[in-house]
C-alpha cells in the first residue's frame, strides 16, 4: 500500500503544493458475512425502499440479495454464466443484470425476484449506467474479438428493447452519468481513451485522450464543478479531467489495481477501491483542490462496492481468501 500522505493539487495550476500525514476518514462500522461458497465480486446496486444490496457475485456465476436491515441474503438469483453490472429501477421495481458469459442483459421483477426478459449483446457485457431522463440504460459491451466489436448498447427500460448500439475503440470499462448536461462519459481503457456520449443525439462527441497514464478503468463525476475523475492502473493514478474539454487538470497517487470509483457529493469526496486491498479517500477543497485523506487497507482482490450517500456508507467486497469465506464490509463515511 502507498504512504499514506495527503497529496493536495490546486485544480487551476496542476501541480502539487503540500504533503501532510493524515488518516483515512472510512471508519469500519461492521461486517457482513455471506453464504460459503460466495467467491469473487462485480458491482453492486441498492434498492433504498427495501434497503437491499444486490451483489453481483462472479465467482459463483449468481447475484445474491443482502437484506441490510438483518444482513443476511434472502435471495440468490442463479443461471448466470459472469454477472458484471447491476441497475435497480425502483419505479419499475426491476433488476438489470449485465452477464459477461453469456453475453445478454438480463431483467429481474416480482418477488422473489424471476428472469423476465433477456436482450442479447455480445460477450464480456459489463458495466452499465441509468439514464432517468430518457429511461435509458447503457451498457457497456464486447472487444473480445473481431466477431464482438466493442459497443456500448442504449437500451430502451420502458419497452425493454435495443434502441442503439455504439461502436468503440475497444472494451468500454467504466460509465459514469452527467444527468444536468445530458452525457454519459465512458472509459475506453485499452484506447486509452475517454469516449463522450451526448445523449440528445445518441452519438458520440470527439473522444478525450488520456496521456498522464493508461488502463483507465473506472470513472467518477462531480456535476457541481464539472470534474471527471478517472482512476488508472498503469501508473496506479488518479486522474482529474475538465468536464468540458477533457483536458488532464491534475493527477494524484492511486493504489494499485483500482476497479470502482464514487463521488459523494455531499462530503465532497471521492472513494477508490483498489485491488491490491485499500480504498483511497480524496478530498475536494476550496477552489476545486483536490488531496488525499490517505488509504484504508482492505483485502487483496476486494476491487469493488458501492457508496451508498443516503447511508453514509461505502459497501466493499472482500473476497474469500486464505480459508476466510468472503464478506461485506460497510464503512461509515462520516
Amino acid at each position: 500500500m502507498k504512504i499514506e500522505i495527503a497529496a493536495a493539487v490546486l485544480i487551476g495550476l496542476g501541480s502539487h503544493y503540500a504533503f501532510t500525514q493524515i488518516t483515512s476518514p472510512l471508519k469500519l462500522q461492521r461486517t457482513i458475512a455471506l453464504p460459503a461458497g460466495t467467491d469473487k465480486f462485480d458491482h453492486f446496486a441498492i434498492d433504498l425502499q427495501a434497503n437491499r444490496l444486490f451483489i453481483a457475485a462472479t465467482g459463483n456465476h449468481t447475484v445474491e440479495i443482502l437484506d441490510l436491515n438483518t444482513d443476511r441474503v434472502t435471495e440468490t438469483l442463479t443461471g448466470l454464466g459472469k454477472p458484471h453490472g447491476l441497475v435497480w429501477l425502483p419505479g419499475n421495481n426491476r433488476l438489470y443484470a449485465s452477464d459477461g458469459a453469456q453475453g445478454d442483459l438480463k431483467s429481474f421483477e416480482g418477488s422473489p425476484l424471476k428472469q423476465v426478459k433477456s436482450i442479447k449483446l455480445s460477450a464480456d457485457a459489463d458495466d452499465m449506467v441509468y439514464d432517468a431522463h430518457s429511461r435509458l440504460l447503457y451498457v457497456g459491451h464486447g472487444g473480445t474479438d473481431q466477431a464482438n466489436p466493442a459497443r456500448v448498447a442504449l437500451i430502451d427500460t420502458v419497452n425493454q428493447t435495443l434502441v442503439n448500439d455504439l461502436a468503440v475503440a475497444t472494451h468500454p470499462e467504466g460509465l459514469e452519468i452527467d444527468n444536468a448536461r445530458r452525457r454519459v462519459f465512458v472509459n475506453v481503457a485499452g484506447a486509452a481513451e475517454v469516449a463522450v456520449v451526448e445523449g440528445a443525439t445518441q452519438s458520440f462527441s470527439a473522444p478525450w485522450k488520456i496521456t498522464r497514464a493508461k488502463d483507465n478503468v473506472p470513472v467518477a463525476f462531480d456535476e457541481q464543478h464539472n470534474l471527471l475523475f478517472v482512476a488508472c492502473r498503469t501508473p496506479a493514478r488518479l486522474l482529474v479531467l475538465d468536464g468540458d474539454s477533457g483536458r488532464e487538470i491534475a493527477d494524484l497517487p492511486a493504489d494499485p489495481g483500482a476497479d470502482d470509483l464514487f463521488y459523494d457529493a455531499e462530503l465532497k469526496r471521492i472513494y477508490l477501491i483498489a485491488g491490491s486491498g485499500a480504498v483511497d479517500v480524496y478530498q475536494m477543497g476550496a477552489n476545486k483542490t483536490v488531496h488525499s485523506l490517505g488509504a484504508t487497507a482492505t483485502s487483496p482482490g476486494s476491487k469493488t462496492g458501492l457508496l451508498v450517500p443516503a447511508h453514509h456508507a461505502l459497501y466493499v467486497g472482500v473476497v474469500a481468501i486464505g480459508g476466510k469465506e468472503a464478506e461485506i464490509r460497510v464503512y461509515a463515511t462520516r
